[in-house]
């Protein structure tokens, strides 16, 4: 008796392959291979990498070197219109690292590093030419630095600069600048590129430096010297003060007649123009006890005259002089007795000058420039409107004299108004025309570009999990059911009978025969195991033989 051991779910499915007809398995090798191309699709679509930009307006030089490095770096990259290279969302911080480290990009803008490969015996023309370029490229970077600005270009115009030259030319310079779609630069910005670009050049002026979009509008240049015309920070000075006097004049109506129920327009008439005065004035003269003495001065002079006949006439008159004397102490004898102490001819003059001082007064004034001379509103506020009640409709109703002259009072004094200065007023209570408008309906969720997005990926999972349920329940399952179906178990035979015989491989079945519960089954089994392995025995070298 041979008792090798045979696995018997082996046997019965290879049994069960070979009774199958060439259609069936024919189905079960076409759903395996659905099987297999539904499971590889959704491995692929989920290993696919998220590209992400590395670089974009790279030129055709730069591109091209890029990708020899990302090849040789075996990073994936794709080519995108604009010059846009794409690789992996999860490399692209590795590659533009390692970019960096070998120069790239390099773009097309040379700076100070061309004075780094300057040759032997360069004259002193090419190394003024190569600083002024690297001078040029530093300035275009620093202003490609500024969000608005996709790319920049200067232009230097640097005299030569010599000692026997009595008029010195000034340099100047000139900037054109591309911006980004939908972008625009300020007063601020552009005044900034102009002090930028005038720091970074010797004597030069901001007067000197011009600034030229991409559609060639003019930015900023030197401006005439007569000023005729209000430039862009005037006008948005005046709309400045426009637009907030009418802000003032609706924030406080709006609380009173509603929100929406009023308009107000103001139109302001600035005076730029800048004016210096400059007054000396004196006032009248002063009391001597209030004045302030500058300097004073006295001059006393005396002056003799011929002398006159005096004394009694005769002898006694006609003396000689009396010899003089000195006394120590007293006064001095007179020459002559009978002479008198003062001649009749002496003049005497005085002079006395006192000076004060000036009081004067000088004034210096230069008032600032933006005053406002005059100052127009137009207000227009709507009828009262009564909301409707039940059956009765909404009703408009215009305000009162007494409400109407109140908000007057109030715009008055919201815009400042000054009848010395010239400023009007006019408040007019009319119905506004609004149209009906219909409801905006909000976007329905299958409409919206997020719920789009999120449908479409969820329907690539759910398409592809649908496929793969076909393809098992479809033709996978009822396969393997034609393939593991078990023969019909043999009958029980009676006590002292010997046990009926089991199908043929080949698929004739024996005669039909009572068929026996499971329990019989494997009493018989248990009881006459030899005759169970002959029987399975027999049963598999007949499929071996037939096959």
């Amino acid at each position: 008796m041979d008792n090798t051991a045979v696995v018997p779910g082996t046997g019965q499915a290879a049994g069960g392959f070979a009774r199958l007809s060439p259609r069936t398995k024919g189905m079960l090798a076409l759903g395996l291979a659905a099987l297999a191309a539904v499971v590889g699709s959704v491995w692929l679509w989920s290993a696919t990498p998220n590209y992400r930009v590395l670089f974009t307006n790279l030129s055709d030089r730069d591109g091209g070197a890029i990708i020899a490095q990302l090849a040789q770096m075996n990073i994936p990259f794709r080519n995108a219109d604009g010059g846009t290279i794409m690789v992996p969302a999860d490399r692209v911080h590795e590659a533009r690292l390692k970019l960096a480290s070998q120069g790239l990009p390099k773009g097309s803008i040379v700076g100070f590093e061309i004075m780094e490969t300057q040759k032997f015996g360069v004259t002193q023309f090419q190394e003024q030419v190569n600083y002024q370029r690297g001078l040029e490229g530093e300035l275009a970077r620093s202003i490609q630095t500024l969000a608005p600005v996709a790319s920049a270009r200067v232009h230097l115009a640097l005299p030569k600069q010599s000692g026997f030259l009595r008029d010195k030319q000034p340099p100047t310079a000139s900037v054109l600048l591309q911006l980004h779609p939908g972008k625009a630069l300020d007063r601020q910005q552009i005044a900034g590129i102009v002090h930028l670009v005038s720091s970074s050049v010797p004597e030069l002026s901001t007067k000197n430096v011009s600034v030229v979009d991409q559609h060639g509008n003019l930015l900023a240049s030197e401006r005439g010297g007569s000023g005729a015309a209000l430039d862009a920070a005037q006008l948005d000075y005046v709309a400045h003060i426009e637009a907030n006097t009418i802000k003032r004049i609706e924030d406080i109506l709006e609380p009173i007649v509603g929100r929406g129920n009023v308009r107000a327009q103001v139109t302001a008439d600035v005076d730029f123009s800048q004016v210096e005065q400059m007054a000396e004035t004196y006032k009248p003269n002063q009391a001597a006890d209030a004045a302030t003495v500058r300097s004073q001065s006295t001059i006393e002079s005396s002056q003799p005259g011929p002398a006159a006949a005096g004394g009694v006439p005769g002898a006694l008159s006609n003396q000689p002089p009396v010899p003089p004397t000195a006394p120590i102490n007293g006064s001095a004898a007179p020459l002559n007795a009978n002479q008198p102490a003062t001649a009749a001819g002496n003049s005497t003059r005085r002079e006395a000058v006192t000076n004060f001082e000036v009081d004067k007064t000088v004034r210096h004034v230069r008032q600032a420039s933006g005053q406002i001379r005059r100052l127009t509103a137009a207000v227009v506020v709507n009828h009262r409107v009564t909301p409707a009640v039940g059956a009765a409709k909404a009703a408009a109703t215009p305000l009162s004299k007494e409400e109407l002259d109140s908000i007057t009072a109030l715009v008055r004094e919201a815009m400042g108004f000054n009848a010395q200065r010239g400023d009007s007023l006019n408040v007019v209570n009319a119905q506004f025309n609004t149209p009906d408008l219909a409801p905006v309906e909000p976007l329905p969720l299958w409409k919206q570009p997020d719920a789009i997005a999120l449908a479409k990926e969820a329907g690539k999972a759910v398409l592809f999990l649908l496929l793969a349920l076909i393809v098992v329940f479809g033709v996978v399952r009822p396969a393997l059911r034609h393939l593991t179906a078990r023969a019909p178990a043999p009958p029980a035979a009676p006590e002292g009978q010997p046990a009926p015989a089991l199908p043929a491989p080949g698929g004739e079945a024996a005669p039909a025969q009572a068929t026996s519960p499971l329990e019989e089954v494997r009493q018989l089994a248990k009881n006459d195991p030899a005759a169970v392995a002959n029987v399975v025995k027999a049963w598999v070298g007949a499929d071996a033989k037939s096959s």
